[in-house]
């Protein structure tokens, strides 16, 4: 019989715990000396048909440089050496795409360091926990430097929230409040929040903004920017039933049609039911909003409201309520419901700030919460993938119809027909379109 060993002296001995590490940052510099001179040969070899007027290469081979220069990776510091260019080229300059000039830590580590303050690793902290994972010369990770990083990320939220947004067109958009606290303040930081689907089905952060208990006012003020920064009116907006956003929507973009949440919708009717009910009635819930088609929906709400109304009329009435506005989904794409029917995109994105506000007070300030979550969201958007079905967005954004989540071939005005013949015309729309519909 085989034992597993229990032999953990590697664990124990400081001394082979530092020879692994030392191999590990070894063996990551010598990978980016290879890969640097394999860059610059590429270079030159791209570049030695060119010469002066002597015969002479205008690029060529310039040894080292002169110092060794720090970086901090994921498997610790390494000291480094970059090989040097000659280009004699006016205008010209070498610059490696794989250790740029100054940079002094990998981009993977830089975007770890907000990951790390949202997970509630306090400035103080930094240098001592980056010291055991980076080694001892991790010297650059000072609460001073993270107090500085944080001032960054601020500027960089101040330049991203006033950018244009003339020639993007957001087919689909989410919008949601998420709150969380801010230690020197005593009202929490309502975040307004929008995500956005482009014609191609990419998902993007559109806004992200502090807003009075997601007011109307706070609602509006953000749509009216976002309309003066030159996004045009979305086809389809989903959230919860909060007022404040639907009365600010129908005043800024009224040609946009309104999704509820069924998220949100589905907590608040079971709210209204006993806990022993619970169980049943969510299965009968999730039976509506899964529902093939909105017939069948309306069938089920109607059980719903046969065996429930008679003991627990407020749970029939939450269910009812805005109706209407819970079953847009079936006019559009049947492959797009499962991004559709609820406000996920934004609430699963923010979990890491919330976690955050668990285990810390909250940030200092409401700029820097908003910094904070304008870092992480940015940087997860990296991550996201397009959504179901992505060649179908460009249709919904020209205007073709999906009863039932079906394209309607022919009452569709322009018919599908003009837009395949029109593709040229319509970079979003490609020639797989034809075998997709």
């Amino acid at each position: 019989m085989f034992k597993l060993s229990t032999d953990n002296s590697a664990a124990q001995n400081p001394e082979i715990m530092q020879s692994l590490d030392e191999l590990a940052r070894e063996g990551a510099r010598r990978m980016i000396a290879a890969a640097l001179e394999v860059e610059v040969d590429e270079y030159i070899q791209a570049l030695r048909h060119l010469r002066d007027e002597a015969g002479h290469a205008l690029v060529v081979r310039n040894g080292s440089s002169h110092h060794e220069r720090t970086v901090m990776l994921g498997a610790g510091s390494i000291k480094i050496k970059a090989p040097r260019v000659d280009d004699r080229r006016p205008e010209h300059r070498f610059s490696s795409r794989i250790l740029p000039p100054y940079m002094r830590r990998s981009p993977q580590l830089e975007e770890a360091l907000p990951v790390l303050y949202l997970r509630g690793l306090s400035t103080g902290d930094f240098k001592e926990a980056l010291s055991a994972l980076l080694g001892p010369e991790a010297v650059g990770f000072s609460a001073t430097t993270i107090t500085r990083l944080l001032k960054v990320w601020q500027e960089e939220y101040d330049a991203w929230r006033k950018r244009s947004l003339q020639g993007l067109e957001y087919v689909y958009l989410w919008a949601d409040g998420v709150y969380f606290n801010v230690r020197l303040d005593q009202d929490r930081l309502a975040c307004l929040v929008i995500v956005g689907v482009l014609p191609d089905g990419r998902k993007e952060v559109v806004a992200l903004e502090d807003g009075y208990r997601e007011s109307k006012e706070s609602w509006a003020s953000l749509l009216r920017d976002l309309k003066r920064r030159g996004m045009v009116a979305p086809t389809l907006a989903v959230g919860d039933g909060n007022l404040g956003f639907w009365a600010a929507l129908r005043e800024v973009y009224p040609e946009t049609q309104e999704q509820r949440c069924w998220k949100h919708k589905l907590a608040n009717v079971l709210d209204k039911l006993p806990k022993r009910l619970q169980p049943r009635a969510k299965s009968m819930l999730h039976e509506i909003m899964y529902a093939p088609d909105r017939e069948s929906a309306m069938e089920e709400i109607a059980r719903f409201a046969a065996e429930y109304e008679p003991r627990y009329p407020k749970a029939v009435e939450t269910l009812a309520k805005d109706q209407d506005k819970m079953l847009t989904f079936y006019d559009f794409p049947a492959e797009h419901w499962l991004h559709l029917r609820t406000t996920n995109p934004i609430e699963s994105s923010f979990a890491t700030v919330k976690a955050r506000t668990r285990q810390t007070k909250g940030a200092g300030s409401r700029r820097a919460g908003l910094a904070m979550a304008y870092k992480l969201l940015v940087g997860a958007e990296q991550r996201w993938r397009k959504i179901s079905a992505p060649h179908l967005v460009a249709l919904v954004a020209a205007g073709v119809a999906f009863p039932n989540g079906e394209a309607d071939m022919f009452q569709t005005e322009p018919p599908i027909g003009d837009l395949l013949m029109d593709a040229p015309k319509m970079p979003a729309v490609d020639h797989t379109l034809i075998h997709n519909i």
